[in-house]
């Protein structure tokens, strides 16, 4: 057979591409007519928040190629030429808006139907429009400033992500003016709920409250126009260190900086005249291809809103998550954890039993020491608060935060300086590397010795998103973990270095050559048995060299089933190279969020979880945890309970195909429909046998 190159860019689908693949199957869920309503828009939400954040975080990268000229390095990359990928990236884009354009005339009319409707100043009865006339002019009015554009006013800065309205006007002596106003969604919220004239909720677009009123900010002007868009910056910060400054510091003048980076995108409403889009696109410095036309209104991640309805009927039917009765409210967890290993999945399983463990190491006398990883944490207080009272009943806590999570920084920089002021240790690991690893330790003192109680994750010590991702959780006092967790906590406050784990597998130090020799292994078994089997949970899979070795599998006859969530750029089904591989997708109810990699081993199989993706991000740059399930029973039952669930669901899930789109998962007609989170609601907790 011929020799491949494992690393031909051909094999490979870029990252960019399989970004915006993942906001189209969010747009799928936004049109699936069997999703309830209101779970609809939150889809058609993300798809608009998931857009800002690419243009924020990735197309900045690019645009920077263009002008160096150079080539995208992450993964190896057919679209070596920059501005070609900028122009199949703008293609994707262009038909991804007017998907969210479709889908959201779709929703409101169904919204209206269900007494939610959205209205346009056309719409308002006359009492309707009164009402706004008076809260524009005792609410908003005062906070207008109007910029005028001309030769004697410059043209003003856009904040990022900012909705603003373009104003065209007749001057007195008949010429063409202009004007930008800032319309303050953030002092209100963007769908303002006026008097109904029937049962229901009335709404209308702040940014049409200040345009019906606009003529009130320009007296004496002939207002021929009125036009909204918006700018999304470079919001890709980094974080410099010198020796005048330390890292809190640091931070904290990088995300100063994060609504001020250069423009990468204008979004204008498709009525604005092309006058004024040239205009504005030139004083922003944007070509056009980064400026994009929308029937719809802009923002729609706003929809946020009124997903917090309260209206049940409209949402998926909400469900108790289990909880084991050993570590049920009124039980000892310490005495259920010496007695067993304890695997949870949230949120079909409650993450209060985390939080419980929390509190209960916070009052317990024979509690010494607790030591956690924080990435984010959300608004819910119940963790932090858990941390204060234990180191107020005087037990020595350290917390590593990660100030560094980003769009997280400034909360997780107001925490660490709170919990300082109590007299918790609180470091920020190694300068050169973000700490991403969930890791919670309890030492408490049982009959004269020290025991280590463990608790590992795939998600973040975040009460609000553990009701929300699918996130597996570890809980253990096997002594060769908890050495070596306590080995990880010393080096992170410490000196971050090579160490001999036992057990763990930690990036950037072992865990890639670990997982890459694993699936080396795979072959081997597959040459001596007759059979090998590898399956992959998890958010991403980008890293070439990860890949390679997975080609190497497939051509030697490994077979393969990945779950991947988020960006792959592993290409399946190419004849002689992947033709081993499947590659599917659940887009669901819940955020598909846990790690978990098995490995067959000729009958003698392994399993790993924890907070690690197959991305250049965790392998190199983060320090990342991937633990093992020792129990053999545990790993059976996770691998049929969980893993197989999801690889066999035919209903939310869809498969990559080699040109790096998704189809459908295919259902045979014998098949039963397996919704697979649906299953692992109704069936919670079944993996512990």
């Amino acid at each position: 057979m011929d020799h491949i190159d494992l690393y031909d860019p051909n094999l490979y689908i870029n990252r960019e591409l399989s970004w915006l693949e993942f906001n189209r199957s969010c747009l799928d869920e936004a049109n699936d007519k069997g999703v309830p309503l209101l779970e609809r828009l939150k889809f058609l939400a993300i798809c608009y928040g998931n857009l800002d954040e690419f243009f924020m975080i990735r197309v900045p990268g690019i645009v920077n190629g263009i002008v160096a000229g150079a080539p995208i390095l992450d993964a190896p990359d057919i679209e070596h030429d920059t501005v070609r990928l900028l122009s199949k990236i703008n293609s994707k884009v262009e038909e991804l808006l007017n998907g969210y354009n479709a889908c959201w005339l779709e929703l409101r009319s169904e919204l209206s139907k269900a007494g939610i409707r959205i209205l346009s100043i056309d719409d308002l009865s006359d009492e309707q429009t009164e009402a706004v006339d008076s809260f524009y002019n005792d609410r908003i009015h005062p906070l207008l400033t109007p910029l005028a554009l001309d030769v004697s006013h410059p043209f003003p800065f856009i904040s990022n992500n900012s909705m603003s309205l373009a104003v065209k006007m007749e001057g007195p002596k008949g010429q063409s003016m202009y004007a930008r106003i800032k319309v303050p969604i953030g002092p209100f919220d963007r769908f303002v709920r006026i008097p109904s004239e029937s049962s229901g909720f009335d709404y209308i677009l702040l940014e049409d409250v200040v345009r019906h009123n606009v003529h009130k900010l320009f007296p004496g002007f002939k207002i021929n126009g009125v036009y909204a868009f918006r700018v999304t910056r470079n919001a890709d910060t980094k974080v410099t260190i010198d020796e005048a400054c330390d890292l809190m510091s640091a931070v904290e003048e990088s995300i100063e900086g994060r609504g001020t980076g250069f423009p990468v995108r204008m979004v204008t409403e498709s009525s604005m005249p092309r006058d004024m889009v040239e205009l504005f696109g030139k004083n922003l410095n944007l070509n056009s291809q980064q400026i994009h036309r929308s029937v719809s209104p802009l923002m729609l991640n706003s929809l946020w809103e009124l997903y917090d309805l309260n209206i049940p009927g409209l949402k998926e039917k909400e469900f108790k998550p289990y909880c084991p009765p050993e570590l049920a409210e009124g039980s000892s967890i310490f005495g259920a954890i010496a007695k067993r290993d304890w695997i949870l999945y949230h949120p079909y399983e409650s993450f209060g039993i985390i939080v419980r463990f929390l509190q209960e190491a916070a009052h317990d006398p024979a509690v010494q020491s607790i030591k956690i990883c924080l990435y984010r944490i959300g608004k819910d207080p119940s963790i932090i608060q858990a941390l204060k009272e234990a180191r107020e009943r005087g037990k020595t806590v350290s917390v590593l935060m990660e100030i560094r999570a980003k769009f997280d920084e400034t909360n997780n920089i107001q925490l660490a300086k709170s919990m300082e002021q109590l007299g918790i240790h609180v470091v920020f690991g190694p300068v050169e590397l973000k700490v991403h690893s969930k890791l919670l330790q309890v030492v408490r003192l049982e009959g004269g010795h020290l025991v280590r109680y463990t608790h590992m994750s795939s998600g973040n010590y975040n009460v609000s998103t553990a009701k929300q991702y699918a996130d597996i959780s570890f809980l253990t006092v096997n002594e060769d973990i908890g050495e070596d967790v306590g080995e990880l906590f010393n080096s992170l406050t410490g000196y971050f270095g090579p160490k001999g784990y036992k057990h763990l597998l930690v990036s950037p130090l072992n865990l890639k050559s670990s997982l890459i020799d694993k699936i080396s292994r795979e072959i081997r078994r597959k040459e001596e048995t007759g059979s090998g089997y590898i399956v992959m949970k998890a958010n991403g899979l980008i890293d070439a060299d990860i890949i390679a070795s997975l080609y190497s599998a497939s051509i030697a006859g490994v077979k393969i089933e990945l779950n991947i969530r988020g960006l792959c750029c592993l290409r399946p089904g190419i004849p002689g190279v992947s033709e081993n591989i499947r590659v599917v997708r659940v887009v669901d109810r819940f955020l598909e969020h846990a790690r978990i990699y098995y490995f067959e081993n000729g009958g003698d199989p392994e399993m790993y979880m924890g907070s690690s993706d197959m991305m250049p991000r965790n392998l190199l740059a983060r320090v990342e945890t991937l633990f093992p399930i020792l129990d053999k029973d545990m790993l059976i039952s996770v691998r049929d309970d969980i893993l197989r669930i999801h690889l066999s669901d035919n209903v939310k899930a869809s498969e990559l195909t080699a040109d790096g789109t998704y189809v459908p998962a295919v259902r045979k007609k014998k098949d039963p429909l397996i919704r697979s989170q649906k299953w692992l609601i109704d069936h919670r907790g079944c993996w512990h046998g």
